[in-house]
């Protein structure tokens, strides 16, 4: 009995000391400074929808051009083109971090040239966004900004 009690804390130290020298996804020494610049066009009756591209870049030479999608519900009316979008990024350790959906609210109401700007987040990484346009809109949003390859 005394045997198998020293085998069996034999093989937990064993496997104690396998899991701790396991490997871990490595981060960065610090976050990245990652910039998006982007043109998104869409419309909005009730529910907002609006398509895009554009391209994110990070200070460590690495660049991704991206497809760019917003949704959402709520009281919400117009049409907008946003030529000269831009987002910086935060919490961010890897290029690849930045796909994926994000979430957020916004109020907006612009006629003809207008600008606008909110934050989103995912997790840890958010993004600030802000842009300059054209269209009309009145209302109030929430939903996903969806950043994808």
């Amino acid at each position: 009995m005394k045997t198998s009690g020293i085998v069996k804390g034999v093989a937990a130290a064993l496997l104690s000391l396998a899991w701790a020298s396991a490997p871990t996804p490595a981060r960065a020494a610090h976050d990245l400074q990652c910039k998006l610049r982007f043109q998104l066009s869409g419309w909005s009756a009730f529910y907002k929808r609006a398509e895009g591209s554009g391209t994110v870049s990070c200070d460590n030479g690495q660049s991704m051009n991206v497809h760019i999608r917003a949704e959402g519900g709520g009281l919400t009316f117009g049409k907008t083109q946003i030529d000269d979008g831009r987002g910086v990024f935060t919490g961010v350790y890897d290029i690849r971090e930045i796909l994926g959906h994000y979430g957020g609210a916004e109020a907006h109401a612009g006629a003809q040239q207008s600008a606008d700007s909110q934050v989103v987040t995912k997790g840890s990484v958010s993004l600030a966004l802000s842009g300059k346009g054209r269209g009309w809109n009145l209302g109030i949003a929430f939903g996903a900004f969806i950043i994808e390859r």
